[in-house]
């Protein structure tokens, strides 16, 4: 039985040379090598690499590496990711609400916590859904003003 690790760098080397756009494409991809893989155990490994989606033009997109480390690179990337992929977001309190499309929640999510800022305290990512924990009530009213002006 592979190990994560093997079962891992095999990840990586198929979305390197491949344009994976689903879960149920990297299964299928690892089990024609050899991998005894389910979309669960891919679902958790894609969570655990960080891998993105990344759009690759007329509706299409692909899983990649996040390979963003400086602070503009993720603010221009998130603000672009923004306006194609954020549908809204809300606030209740010091929590926000953002809606993605379907699948993308994650990579959006990891763009946020690589802007590594104090008044966030964290965040949580579903399929199409992210909370963002703010660190204050005025905090989060602050972000989801900013956000918003990402929509557009």
């Amino acid at each position: 039985m592979a190990s994560k690790e093997q079962r891992q760098r095999a990840i990586q080397e198929i979305i390197g040379r491949e344009n994976i756009s689903t879960q149920a494409d990297l299964v299928d991809r690892l089990k024609r090598q050899g991998f005894d893989v389910t979309q669960a155990t891919v679902s958790r490994d894609i969570s655990e690499m960080r891998l993105v989606r990344v759009p690759l033009g007329r509706g299409k997109h692909k899983y990649a590496l996040s390979n963003l480390e400086l602070a503009e690179d993720v603010l221009d990337e998130l603000k672009r990711i923004f306006h194609e992929l954020v549908h809204d977001v809300d606030r209740g309190e010091n929590i926000l609400v953002i809606r993605t499309a379907d699948g993308h929640a994650t990579g959006v999510a990891l763009l946020i916590d690589r802007l590594k800022r104090d008044d966030i305290v964290g965040t949580l990512a579903g399929e199409d859904t992210i909370l963002v924990v703010a660190r204050s009530t005025a905090g989060a009213m602050e972000l989801q003003e900013e956000l918003w002006g990402y929509l557009v």
